[in-house]
């Protein structure tokens, strides 16, 4: 059980990894431009957050780990908590099987939220958590405002316009046939 949790485990690491974005480019200073409209930032903001999504989400658990610095038992029950939210959720590919009964999904994400909640307002550092990850999700959303998207190149699976895209992009007429 523990080897295949541990096996899981790495393979989910390495596939974050694998599509988590470099850091160079993920903070090069020569992409960085105001947004000509509304539509645009708009734009930005939707395709940076589909091509740096491991990054950003690295970026606000970062965020929140430096929050919690300074709470050094908040840390330890925040760790305590990822681990059982890494175990029952996040690496099990099979249903969860408590005293021979199978526990949906929403059950296990709606005790891990309950116990979530219960070490924060246990450790008292909700507050914390709170403004760190507003400041989190500010500084993404910022960024991901003011990186200009010219120089991105995305897969078709993760662009937001990769179910309109033929499987034939050899073609310069796409997936489009003569009458």
């Amino acid at each position: 059980m523990s080897s295949q949790f541990v096996s899981r485990l790495k393979e989910t690491a390495q596939s974050l990894t694998a599509i988590r974005r470099p850091w160079r480019d993920f903070l090069d200073v020569t992409a960085v431009s105001l947004p000509s409209s509304f539509s645009d930032a708009t734009t930005r903001i939707t395709q940076n957050l589909t091509h740096f999504r491991v990054n950003y989400i690295l970026l606000i658990l970062l965020v929140l780990f430096f929050s919690l610095i300074y709470h050094p038992f908040s840390l330890i029950i925040f760790v305590v908590i990822l681990v059982a939210w890494v175990f029952l959720y996040l690496a099990r590919e099979e249903p969860l099987l408590l005293c021979g009964f199978i526990v949906a999904d929403r059950v296990v994400v709606a005790a891990l939220f309950v116990v979530t909640v219960f070490g924060l307002v246990l450790t008292g550092v909700w507050v914390n958590v709170l403004v760190a990850s507003v400041v989190g999700v500010g500084l993404m959303v910022l960024h991901a405002a003011l990186r200009s998207t010219d120089d991105l190149v995305m897969d078709d699976l993760e662009s937001p316009y990769g179910h309109v895209l033929g499987d034939d992009l050899d073609s310069p007429r796409g997936d489009y046939s003569g009458i």
